[in-house]
């Protein structure tokens, strides 16, 4: 049971190349994943050897499962590729001109840029409605107000993502469209029952629901009326009452970065995942903090010899987690160079984008 744990961690690298030590610790502890962010990448060639020393790490793993490379690509302000591959604007810009074969292409697009240099994994699409105008911490981020046009355009972007290769992930469960406090410092409280959640929020998931969505991402929210006691990611009454049982989603739940501040804030370190893993979450996400992600292993490897962790919904956890990557993973190395510059900042892609930043739909 210990050496299956890892699979369910993705962890963040702190440069540009693997050290020795997070090479070791991969190894020592089969991680599942990887995610990039900016002080990762460098150019097109060093991303390339980047990813595919990643990925061949996988043939010294105990699953020699391939790893989850991810990303959070959404364009606009949340966008860790810059220039030569392609700004794609803040998908708010899609929603104004509210075409789903537009959104397709957006996310198809993109997709053939990330999978090209090695990435498989996108944190995206955010499916959050925009129900607060004043919300500066999703904003331009959402696709807008309106929960059916909102849910429409995101399973356009979900199958554009599944057709160019790349998993998309949809964020973040059950909406984080109301609040006004950012997760990242502290832990933002609504004050909405279920029924209202349902009514608006939980539209657009629902539909994905129905698309062959791989992923969703959860929210550091706590909702006082539905769960009193715990925030979404750490919650039972979210992720098996609601989201397994009433919404029937039978894919992998993702956290959001468990070193954010709505949880380590709140809760112990070496509690956090315990919480998310026995709430229902199938993956842990760490981000930024480097010594997080061993802690944490300790304190579940600790919380299984106590028998404080149900190992029957772990197990069910890693077979899915396994089933995914056989499925969508089975050629998970980057693409040859000179293939890879046919494709980033393609002159179709730079025209789509010029043409959405300016508020036209291309004919």
């Amino acid at each position: 049971m210990k050496i299956k744990i890892g699979q369910h961690l993705i962890i963040g690298l702190q440069g540009s190349q693997l050290t020795d030590r997070e090479t070791q610790f991969i190894i020592k502890h089969n991680i599942g994943g990887i995610i990039l962010f900016d002080r990762n990448i460098e150019s097109i060639k060093q991303l390339c050897q980047l990813c595919l020393d990643i990925q061949h790490l996988r043939h010294k793993l105990p699953s020699k499962q391939p790893l989850f490379i991810s990303i959070d690509m959404e364009g606009g302000r949340v966008a860790r590729l810059k220039s030569p591959f392609t700004r794609w604007p803040a998908v708010a810009k899609i929603g104004a001109l509210g075409s789903t074969p537009l959104a397709f292409k957006f996310s198809k697009m993109m997709a053939d840029e990330l999978r090209s240099v090695g990435v498989n994994l996108n944190y995206a699409p955010c499916v959050d409605v925009l129900t607060n105008p004043k919300n500066t911490v999703i904003g331009d981020r959402s696709l807008g107000s309106d929960p059916n046009l909102v849910a429409q355009l995101a399973s356009a972007l979900v199958r554009g993502y599944i057709k160019g290769g790349v998993i998309p992930c949809a964020k973040h469960f059950p909406g984080h469209g109301g609040t006004l406090i950012d997760s990242h410092k502290d832990l933002p409280i609504e004050e909405v029952d279920l029924k209202e959640l349902n009514d608006v929020a939980l539209i657009p998931f629902k539909k994905l629901f129905k698309s062959h969505l791989d992923f969703i991402m959860t929210a550091h929210i706590k909702f006082p009326k539905i769960d009193p006691d715990f925030p979404v990611t750490l919650s039972k009454i979210f992720l098996q009452d609601i989201l397994r049982k009433e919404l029937r989603f039978r894919s992998l739940v993702i956290t959001d970065d468990l070193g954010m501040g709505a949880l380590v804030k709140h809760y112990d370190k070496k509690e956090i995942p315990i919480l998310a893993l026995n709430a229902g979450c199938d993956v842990l996400l760490f981000c930024n903090d480097f010594e997080q992600p061993e802690i944490s292993l300790e304190a579940i490897y600790k919380a299984i010899e106590n028998k404080q962790l149900n190992e029957e919904q772990i197990e069910k956890s890693y077979s899915q987690i396994v089933n995914v990557k056989k499925k969508l993973l089975n050629q998970p190395n980057p693409l040859p160079i000179d293939e890879i510059s046919k494709l980033v900042g393609h002159p179709d892609h730079l025209r789509l984008a010029k043409a959405i930043y300016e508020g036209e739909i291309p004919k």
